[in-house]
């Protein structure tokens, strides 16, 4: 698993906080008269403590105000560093699309700021999130970005690091062996024992994968390395290779290890490290024991995923709130500027008409600017209300496999290889879905692959006993449609397909686009047995498809009959 192999993540937030806290230190002396930089320093500050102490929702909390202090025209360097944070914070509790779309906030800003270093820590923290999310190509893509930038040798050693991981994640290990071998002889590294270390460790788990020897002896050298440093966390991970090694030839020193491993996993509160080394302890493990490890496994698990997407909901509100304070101030703002305006006005008669004329000004410039803040207003609602929404959608589904496998381990005989087979693949699947529920959540590519991306979404819901047909979507000059209404289009195909899939029991579904004019017509049907008028109104992913549709003015039909099949079609103005 990924958590297991890539140890190096603490480089890039070493290195991040190590080379945008000496900008900040920069910065600060450098104050000029009536900024707000002091209190944004104050603020950050906050957010770093707190960081420390690992109390990541009130360190996002703190973050997102300071990035909502500063000028955007003055304070570049504080706006980076914040939104890098607030990025990072997302992606360590797990919300890999939340911190997608945090981290693209910050390339506004980067394209007048010329340090490589703020360019390097973006890249590197993009780079973890793509391979986190299996997107190994753009993993590769972005940590390549960071290499060629100028910067010292540290980092470069870390980001081939990184680049190998991606190729271990891949199972090339030659590729990644050809990279990690010269950086065991760099004294950037070699002086570094705690890095030094899972760059050996990395190394040992290559040769081993191949059925090289030399393996053995690169992860023995790490462990030894970790133990005189007394890196638990590091330990942790050496002793899960461990496991893994002898698995085959010597399970009882495999379950050994295992144990160990989730005694150092446990005592630095590291949930992926200590459900690993269940899993490993599964394998090797039956009668009573198999039992306690599989609910083990299945506890931890479930709480890990109830704890981050907690987390994700806090995370959600707090971004929230803190446009909504901004827009606030905004209001209040223009409200006492306002005021002004008409105490001159009462005041200097005499100048009437060069009043109005300023008022009139000042007026639309409000306007633009109070219409502009309410449509933020919706975004950030609509945000919030997408993550109540994946919130239950783990509940809802997650809870019954959990409650299934649990169920099943307690009332089935586990030392059965078939129903201990049978529990591994059930506790697989769990952890699968988890994933796949925030993949299934990310951003939508609106360039020139979008026709490629659609594509591939619907032909995902083909199935041996489901067919889709697709008609006319080659005929439409997708670039001349609009950003948002191609996510649009996106989604509401995605839910129909989802929907089609969970209560339609259909074996065919068309979908067919045709250009009428300046509009875009799409039309859905299926064989399956419809829907009645009242459960198309009611609170399910086809009321979400009607109100997508209306936000831009489009206009959606249903046309449907109990047991006679479903039919539905959009309209769009493009």
């Amino acid at each position: 698993m990924i958590f297991k192999k890539f140890q190096l993540p603490f480089f890039v937030l070493l290195a991040v906080f190590l080379a945008l806290q000496s900008c900040e230190k920069k910065s600060k002396n450098k104050l000029k008269k009536k900024s707000n930089l002091t209190e944004i320093n104050r603020v950050i500050e906050l957010g770093e403590k707190h960081f420390k102490n690992t109390k990541y929702d009130s360190s996002y909390y703190y973050f997102s105000k300071a990035k909502s202090l500063c000028d955007i025209q003055k304070d570049t360097t504080e706006i980076i560093y914040s939104i890098l944070q607030l990025a990072y914070i997302e992606q360590n509790q797990g919300n890999y699309s939340g911190c997608e779309s945090t981290f693209l906030e910050a390339f506004p800003y980067l394209k007048n700021n010329p340090k490589p270093n703020h360019h390097w820590a973006l890249y590197s923290i993009i780079g973890l999130n793509y391979l986190l999310t299996l997107d190994y190509k753009l993993a590769l893509y972005y940590y390549n970005q960071a290499l060629r930038l100028k910067t010292n040798q540290f980092r470069k050693a870390c980001i081939k690091n990184n680049i190998a991981v991606v190729y271990m994640e891949m199972q090339n290990y030659h590729k990644a062996i050809q990279l990690l071998v010269p950086l065991t002889l760099e004294k950037e590294i070699t002086n570094r024992p705690e890095e030094f270390s899972k760059i050996l460790n990395n190394l040992g788990y290559s040769y081993f994968k191949i059925g090289n020897q030399k393996g053995i002896g690169y992860m023995n050298q790490a462990l030894k390395i970790r133990k005189q440093i007394k890196d638990d966390w590091g330990m942790a991970g050496s002793y899960i290779y461990f496991s893994e090694y002898h698995r085959k030839n010597n399970p009882k020193l495999a379950k050994r290890y295992a144990q160990i491993a989730f005694e150092k996993a446990t005592k630095v509160n590291n949930p992926d490290d200590r459900l690993e080394s269940l899993k490993l302890l599964i394998q090797n493990s039956t009668g009573n024991q198999l039992k306690k490890f599989s609910l083990d496994y299945i506890r931890i698990n479930d709480s890990l995923v109830k704890a981050r997407q907690k987390a994700k909901n806090q995370f959600a509100k707090i971004k929230y709130d803190s446009k909504l304070d901004k827009e606030e101030n905004l209001k209040l703002k223009t409200q006492k500027a306002e005021t002004a305006l008409e105490l001159e006005k009462q005041k200097n008669q005499n100048i009437i008409l060069n009043f109005l004329v300023i008022t009139g000004i000042l007026s639309t410039i409000f306007l633009y600017y109070y219409l502009k803040a309410i449509n933020k207003k919706e975004k950030f609602q609509t945000s919030y209300e997408t993550e109540t929404r994946i919130a239950k959608k783990l509940h809802d589904e997650l809870a019954n496999d959990v409650y299934h496998t649990m169920a099943f381990a307690e009332t089935q005989d586990l030392s059965t290889n078939q129903n201990k087979e049978s529990l591994l693949n059930n506790l697989d699947a769990i952890y699968s879905r988890t994933r796949n529920i925030s993949k299934e959540n990310s951003s939508v590519d609106t360039g020139s692959k979008y026709v490629e991306g659609l594509k591939e979404m619907i032909s995902g819901f083909n199935t041996s006993t489901i067919t889709i047909l697709v008609n006319g979507m080659d005929s439409i000059d997708w670039l001349t449609l609009e950003h948002n209404k191609k996510i649009i289009v996106y989604r509401v195909i995605q839910e129909l397909l989802v929907n089609m899939k969970k209560h339609s029991q259909c074996s065919l579904a068309v979908i067919s686009f045709k250009k009428n004019e300046n509009k875009l017509q799409i039309d859905y049907s299926d064989n399956g047995i419809g829907a009645v008028l009242e459960k198309i109104n009611s609170k399910n992913g086809l009321q979400n498809v009607e109100n997508r549709i209306h936000s831009i003015n489009g206009i959606i039909t249903f046309d449907t009959k109990s047991n006679k099949g479903f039919k539905t079609s959009f309209i769009i103005p493009v």
